[in-house]
């Protein structure tokens, strides 16, 4: 590999999902570091079987990914100042082998790019309904991007010059560092080219449920740090939240007995919404089946993402950070 790349792979508890992560990241023949978020498993073992170094994170802070990727970060660098590149890798994904030599090509060639990603891919998408809307919400646009997700090929220089990603998040820090990038005069791409293959192991609606806790909670906090600032960051999804959470149902039952049952009318406005979501994911060329179920739980999203934003409300007026918010494996 002629640029001086690193990797960093962050988890907690993801059991024998962590060692086909650790295996792919060894193949790739660059510097790599696990960082560890307090895991109660067998998973700082299995990375010294593999003799890859090992950050353990202690609990004097709330665990973050953020917080991890950063510690990760620094780690690399203290031992390969050189390091141009670091590959950040979630520790339930599997790093596609030809990944990084091909958004080097994007990040070589213009180097006000800070950030390049690919297409994660769900690995079983049909173990379960819930893996299948992972694999869809997955999908992005190629070229210029407003944001990553959790695995990106970013610049040392760029990345640094932020000061990484915010530690305190316990989620969105990836689109909240980008929107400080952008704001640098760096810019994200997206290139045509699987990055990872994710295991969501989402087999249950509680964990579906609890992933959109933790959504919700992201787009009330994003939108609190920044949502003044002329990108309005997450204030349309955060608004989007409370009117089909609270406003549209709570507005058509306060109103039905002074309406004579009329105001009831309102809640047409929720297949109506899914309608909507439905044509656009059929113009993404998504089968009637994927496009219904996407549509549907859109939709039903509304309500846990509204549960994260009163968590993220009321732990904000306690003056205390919000712990992570985990789905159960």
């Amino acid at each position: 590999m002629q640029a001086a790349v690193g990797i960093v792979i962050i988890g907690r508890n993801l059991g024998a999902q962590l060692s086909e992560t650790l295996d792919a990241a060894r193949r790739v023949g660059a510097p790599h570091v696990y960082v560890d978020s307090g895991s109660t498993d067998a998973s700082i073992l299995r990375a010294r079987e593999k003799n890859i170094p090992v950050v353990e994170l202690d609990d004097s802070q709330p665990y973050t990914a953020a917080r991890a990727r950063n510690a990760g970060a620094q780690w690399l660098l203290r031992q390969n100042p050189a390091l141009e590149f670091v590959q950040f890798v979630d520790g339930d994904c599997i790093l596609a082998e030809q990944f990084i030599a091909r958004a080097l090509t994007v990040l070589e060639s213009d180097a006000r790019v800070a950030v390049v990603c690919g297409q994660r891919r769900e690995r079983f998408p049909d173990a379960s309904l819930y893996n299948r809307l992972a694999a869809l919400e997955w999908e992005m646009p190629h070229g210029e991007i407003l944001a990553c997700g959790g695995d990106a090929l970013v610049r040392v220089r760029a990345f640094v010059e932020v000061g990484g990603y915010d530690a305190r998040l316990i989620a969105g820090e990836e689109p909240e560092m980008c929107l400080r990038l952008r704001r640098a005069g760096w810019k994200i791409f997206a290139i045509d080219a699987d990055m990872t293959y994710h295991d969501a192991r989402m087999t249950q609606f509680g964990q579906w449920w609890t992933r959109n806790v933790r959504a919700g909670h992201a787009y009330a906090e994003g939108a609190w740090m920044h949502g003044r600032a002329p990108e309005h960051h997450w204030v349309h999804e955060s608004a989007s939240i409370w009117l089909w959470g609270a406003g549209v149902w709570g507005a058509a039952f306060a109103l039905s007995k002074c309406s004579r049952g009329v105001s009831l009318g309102l809640l047409l406005g929720y297949p109506l919404l899914g309608a909507r979501i439905y044509k656009r994911s059929r113009a993404r060329g998504w089968s009637r089946r994927d496009a219904r179920a996407y549509a549907f739980f859109c939709v039903l999203g509304k309500f846990p993402q509204l549960q994260g934003q009163l968590v993220y409300l009321a732990n904000r007026r306690r003056g205390r950070a919000t712990r992570l918010i985990e789905s159960s494996r």
